[in-house]
């Protein structure tokens, strides 16, 4: 924000008169806004892409509205350099108005009506406040209300947000992909139920975590498509009252323009106003990332564990001391934020969903808090998917020797000789190895089972990871 010199303009409102700095471009419902609601510390200034959705609503609606012959050529040039500045990322910080709020996002939508307003002003050569020559309601909001500007500000400004995000995940699945390749030759144990399994390599671990990521890319895309339908030219409640036949039309084909994207209009204006399941979706894809992206770095942190009294398969950057107390320890500190960024993302998606809920009659009030949530799980999530490839996966180190004295020393191995043996054989071996502590390679040569060359063929780490048939006569 600004530092103002304390001289101040009077603007007045339904509610009265109030002091605005003169310095300002938001006018008097913006500062009835932050007057009402200094609720958190997310600001609409935080939301650069959110900003930049607004004025791209804007500047479709006064194209449209100038093709109407309901703003002057003068007026509709102010408007629009207006809404160009704030698009090269000019006069965010005139946007200081909490994220959160109530009005269903009536004062996001006067805090921007107000600064194209009064940054128009100052472009035609009028001071701020001279809203006779360009008004906030009167030809900004032209056409418009909160209810179909407001949601479509939110849907492009989240579109924009995905497309960010992509670039940021599809980073971090190249990563995993990356270990897999590097991972590829070292045979390690598999678990089920933190138990020992069967033998895999550690390049299917790594392989298998960007697969199951690999597979959110459709349909965290499919939820982002929804973003592009929208309720412009609405107005209150669905039904287009204040505006012109075509208007709808004129902005849709501005907003295409403007934007580059398929912009589409709802098929049911009423429903759609009152409707914000495209938020519902698109929180639910995030959680369903964050669910996975805790269950890989569980595992990472997990498989990491010791170095000398856990499982130690491969090694973490160390990227600070661990403790204040237990010198030379080290902590898996960035799977561990990632793990708190899933729970975040995963409270954030409840309130989302709780909100949706609570829709009455032709709105829903609750909208502001559902695209905070949005913007800032998108958000959190970029930065964790960064910083977990940089500083994590990118370093990880495999201990070979580690995981090959694990399978080696596994009862695990016994399953690959099940198809030959039987499983009552299987299990005999089994329960003697761990009665006596000895090897199920050893104890199979020791009961003369199978022979050495049999028993090496079955247990080659390539017989072992993927379906095989051996030549090897069954001894059931």
């Amino acid at each position: 924000m600004k530092n103002y010199s304390g001289k101040t303009r009077t603007e007045s409102d339904l509610i009265g008169e109030m002091q605005v700095p003169v310095e300002a471009l938001y006018g008097v419902q913006t500062m009835r806004g932050i007057e009402n609601f200094p609720i958190s510390c997310f600001h609409l200034y935080d939301y650069p892409l959110f900003i930049n959705g607004l004025a791209m609503t804007k500047l479709a609606a006064a194209e449209a509205n100038h093709s109407l012959g309901l703003l002057t050529d003068e007026q509709f040039d102010g408007i629009s350099k207006a809404c160009l500045e704030i698009l090269d990322g000019k006069h965010h910080d005139q946007f200081p108005v909490d994220m959160i709020q109530g009005g269903a996002g009536t004062s996001t939508n006067m805090n921007a009506n107000e600064v194209i307003a009064n940054r128009a002003l100052q472009i035609m050569g009028h001071e701020a406040g001279e809203y006779k020559y360009v008004s906030p309601n009167d030809h900004v909001n032209c056409s418009q209300s909160t209810n179909d500007a407001y949601p479509t500000a939110i849907h492009f400004g989240l579109y924009a947000t995905h497309k960010r995000f992509m670039t940021h995940f599809e980073e971090l699945i190249a990563a995993f992909e990356r270990k897999a390749e590097e991972f590829a030759g070292i045979l390690k144990m598999g678990r089920t139920q933190l138990e020992d399994a069967v033998p895999m390599t550690l390049g299917q671990t790594f392989g298998a975590y960007a697969s199951i990521l690999r597979q959110e890319v459709r349909n965290i895309d499919f939820a982002a498509e929804e973003f592009l339908t929208v309720n412009m030219g609405a107005t209150a409640i669905g039904t287009g009252i204040c505006s012109e036949p075509e208007y709808a039309e004129r902005c849709l084909a501005a907003m295409r323009e403007i934007t580059g994207w398929d912009v589409r209009l709802a098929e049911d204006m009423v429903a759609a106003t009152s409707d914000t399941t495209c938020m519902v979706g698109y929180s639910q894809a995030l959680r369903r990332i964050a669910v996975k992206m805790n269950k890989i770095c569980n595992d990472l942190r997990l498989l990491a564990s010791g170095p000398r009294c856990g499982l130690h398969e491969f090694d973490l950057p160390a990227r600070q001391p661990g403790s204040s107390i237990m010198p030379g320890k080290v902590n898996p500190v960035i799977p561990e934020v990632m793990n708190q960024i899933a729970y975040k993302v995963i409270g954030n998606d409840l309130c989302v969903a709780m909100s949706a809920e609570a829709a009455q009659m032709e709105l829903n009030a609750m909208e502001p808090v559902m695209a905070q949530c949005c913007f800032e799980s998108a958000e959190i999530m970029m930065n964790g998917f960064d910083t977990l490839r940089v500083n994590c996966v990118d370093g990880i180190k495999a201990n070979e020797e580690q995981c090959r004295e694990y399978v080696h020393n596994s009862i695990g191995i016994v399953t690959a000789l099940n198809p030959i043996i039987g499983y009552k054989n299987s299990t005999k071996i089994a329960k003697e190895a761990l009665a006596t502590g000895g090897s199920v390679y050893d104890l199979v040569l020791e009961h003369g089972v199978l022979n050495k060359e049999e028993l090496d063929t079955i247990l080659k780490p390539e017989n072992m990871i993927r379906p095989v048939k051996l030549d090897i006569k069954p001894r059931r």
